[in-house]
Formats: C-alpha cells, sequence, structure tokens
C-alpha cells in the first residue's frame, strides 16, 4: 500500500489538512528509514511491535521529547488503522500502547493590558498593511478564530448587517461568531484601503498581501509576532496564545464553558477546560482579595 494512498486518505476522507497530511506521511516515512537501517528494510506493514519499541527507545535516546515521541507515534497508529481499513494487515501493532507520560503544557495568554499596548499603540493605522494588521489582531483577540481560519476567509463570510463572521473549522464545520461594532468599523476601514490596491489575485478573499495575494499562515504568524514582542516579554507571540487569551479572558468575566466551546470549534469540551487553569488563577487571585477571612 502506497503512501500517496495513505495522503489521499487523510485528505479527502478524514478531511485533514495539507499541512497535517504531510507531517503523518513524514513520520511514516521515518520510520520506514529506521527499518531500512536496522530491520533489513522490513516494510512498515509488516512490523511487530518490538520494532516499534525499539524505534521509540531510539528516539527518547535521541533527547527527543516524550511529547514528540506521542506525536510521532499517533501518525504510525493512523497509518495502521488505514492498513486495516484496507486489509492490507490483520492486526494493529500499537493496539496495546501506552503513550508516554509528558507533563501538563500551561500556555500564559497575553493580558488586558498587552493587548491593549498592541490595538491602541503598537499598530498605528496609516495605510493598507496597517489597517490589515490591525483587524487581523482584533479578530484574532474578539473571536478566537485559528490561524488557518483567518487565512481562509472570504469577503463573504463577513456579515456586517447581522455583525456575524462564518467560519469554516475542522472537518469543514461551519460556525458563527458574533462581531463586536468595533470590530465592523475596522473591516469597512481595511476594505477601504485594500479597494486600493492596484491588482488583486483573488478578489474573493478578505486577507491579502500588499501585491494583492492571499494570505499565508506564516505571514500571519510573523505579524503577530512582530507587534506583541513590542508589547509583551513572553517567551511565545503566536496566533495560539491571541486564541488563548479570547478563551481565558471570557472566561474570567463569567462567560459559559460550553458557550466558549462553541465559539472555538471545540468538539469536545475538555479541550477547552484546558482554559481553565488561568482563569482559576485569576479566580483565586479574586478569592484571597475579597473573602473576610483572606485579612486575618
Amino acid at each position: 500500500m502506497s503512501l500517496q494512498s495513505f495522503s489521499d486518505y487523510l485528505l479527502l476522507e478524514k478531511s485533514f489538512s495539507k499541512h497535517t497530511v504531510l507531517a503523518y506521511t513524514r513520520d511514516v516515512e521515518k520510520f520506514q528509514e529506521f527499518l531500512n537501517k536496522y530491520h533489513n528494510r522490513l516494510s512498515v506493514k509488516d512490523v511487530g511491535y518490538s520494532e516499534l519499541r525499539q524505534w521509540i527507545v531510539a528516539l527518547v535516546d535521541q533527547k527527543i521529547s516524550n511529547r514528540t515521541i506521542n506525536r510521532k507515534v499517533s501518525s504510525l497508529n493512523t497509518y495502521f488503522k488505514f492498513l486495516l481499513k484496507t486489509e492490507d494487515i490483520d492486526t494493529n501493532p500499537l493496539k496495546k500502547h501506552k503513550a508516554l507520560k509528558v507533563g501538563k503544557k500551561v500556555q500564559l495568554p497575553f493580558s488586558e493590558q498587552e493587548l491593549r499596548l498592541v490595538l491602541e499603540g503598537a499598530i498605528i493605522v496609516q495605510d493598507f498593511e496597517s489597517a490589515r494588521d490591525h483587524l487581523i489582531v482584533e479578530l484574532f483577540y474578539t473571536t478566537g478564530i485559528r490561524r488557518i481560519e483567518l487565512v481562509n476567509l472570504k469577503l463573504s463570510d463577513i456579515d456586517n448587517a447581522n455583525r456575524q463572521i462564518k467560519v469554516i473549522g475542522k472537518r469543514h464545520k461551519e460556525r458563527y461568531i458574533p462581531l463586536l461594532e468595533s470590530i465592523s468599523l475596522s473591516i469597512k476601514r481595511y476594505l477601504r484601503y485594500r479597494s486600493e490596491l492596484e491588482k488583486i489575485d483573488d478578489k474573493e478573499v478578505l486577507f491579502l498581501t500588499k501585491k494583492g495575494l492571499k494570505i499565508y499562515e506564516k505571514l500571519v504568524y510573523r505579524i503577530i509576532n512582530k507587534y506583541f514582542s513590542i508589547a509583551s516579554t513572553k517567551a511565545k507571540c503566536s496566533p495560539h496564545v491571541l486564541r488563548h487569551s479570547f478563551a481565558t479572558h471570557l472566561l474570567n468575566q463569567g462567560a459559559d464553558l460550553n458557550a466558549i466551546k462553541e465559539l472555538l470549534g471545540h468538539t469536545s469540551l475538555a479541550a477547552t477546560q484546558v482554559y481553565t487553569h488561568n482563569s482559576i488563577a485569576e479566580l483565586r487571585k479574586v478569592h484571597a482579595k475579597a473573602h473576610p477571612r483572606s485579612q486575618r
């Protein structure tokens, strides 16, 4: 069974992103390279758990993190499930495998002050790029959308009349997110600058480069990192931290966890509960400050 068939399956049937498909197929290829070197070019579909365990030990010896190893194993597990589906194997050699232990990864959100510094000071709107960058930051922070979702936004997804935005999430699932009045004004301002571009490659795309091409994920990351590196001392200044900030700040203001789950486009409440760590930290401060017994 070729990796191309596996790739097509992930892309067409599982609706994985191209980036995810590339990562999964690369992990399978790397495992095959390991088999070629240490197991006389044994095929991936013919391995048992013993070869897989040797590979995992080799990765640990290379000082690769448990989190990364678990991700690689997950890629192989998906491949074996595919081979079961196509009847190329009779049993999944990873069926009883237990993931390596990993520490909880706590990601600190940007503070409200850091957001104000960026939106009210770091980005001075005076041309197309600054209007675009300002709107990108606002959308991330007030809607909690993912980077790829922002990149794929179309003009038709913006409903200024009803103040909402249509987002196409994972597995092509649609959701609608309310827009604040300030966002509607920022969208109109950006579109004025956008209309002045000499050439637009795809008129349906909302966010463009200054050359009129569709914006891409790496550029979005650089935009966020550029402004927040000025306003924040955090080691990581990324679009995902802004999404984290959106969820955490809503929780701090008493928003319902299920409502935030819907806004973020999570299929499981467990995924949303990751953001409660920072909310609880905030509640702890309020509790210590306000409770009568804390004064003693």
